[in-house]
């Protein structure tokens, strides 16, 4: 029988409520760091992130 393997990549999109411009340019550097931090714990490889100032997003 031959071996399977499958892989399932994910796309998260965090939105600042009522997509007002919270998201300031120098503070979400710690920011991607925060979720790659959080990505690399559960043992996965961040593919991407992407930010604009009303949402934050993840691929991985």
């Amino acid at each position: 029988m031959a071996n399977t393997y499958s892989q399932i990549y994910l796309h998260v999109v965090f939105a600042v409520e009522g997509r007002q411009n919270l998201i300031e340019p120098e503070p979400s550097d710690e920011l991607q760091k925060y979720i790659t931090g959080i990505v690399s714990g559960q043992r996965q490889k961040s593919i991407a992130i992407g930010k604009s100032s009303t949402m934050f997003a993840a691929f991985y």
